[in-house]
């Protein structure tokens, strides 16, 4: 995948990132860190990137300006949206020597996977986004 994308400036986890972003709306550097199983201060060189890239913006909460929150912008939705064609045959041609058997099989598994980290992620959503901080203001191991 790094190949498709790399033309356009890209890696697989900026748009892993993009697609996190996307499936959770506005979520806070937190959650999509947690979405992509990666550290905050990794999803924070991720998310400045695609910023600088124009694919994302990052804005303090209302409620809470420590926390931030992504969201995807026009171009981004506009790339991917040009480029859907040609990556959904790709995917497709990745399973092309499966028997129909085999695919469903491996489709049913990801479905179950797709529903447990769902279920991760709304368990992640519903618990605040702060964490605590020392006496100096700053948080532990940042």
């Amino acid at each position: 995948m790094d190949q498709l994308l790399r033309a356009d400036g890209l890696t697989t986890q900026q748009a892993a990132m993009i697609t996190v972003v996307d499936l959770l709306g506005t979520p806070s550097l937190s959650q999509a860190a947690t979405a992509l199983g990666t550290t905050h201060q990794n999803a924070r060189q991720l998310a400045d990137a695609l910023k600088r890239k124009g694919f994302l913006r990052i804005s303090a909460d209302g409620a809470d300006a420590r926390v931030r929150r992504l969201n995807t912008t026009a171009k981004s939705e506009s790339y991917w949206r040009h480029r859907s064609a040609a990556d959904q045959q790709q995917v497709l041609d990745w399973f092309g020597d499966l028997t129909p058997a085999e695919a469903k099989t491996l489709f049913e598994l990801l479905a179950k996977l797709e529903h447990r980290a769902r279920a991760a992620l709304s368990t992640a959503a519903s618990v605040p986004d702060t964490k605590p901080r020392s006496r100096s203001g700053h948080r532990p191991g940042h």
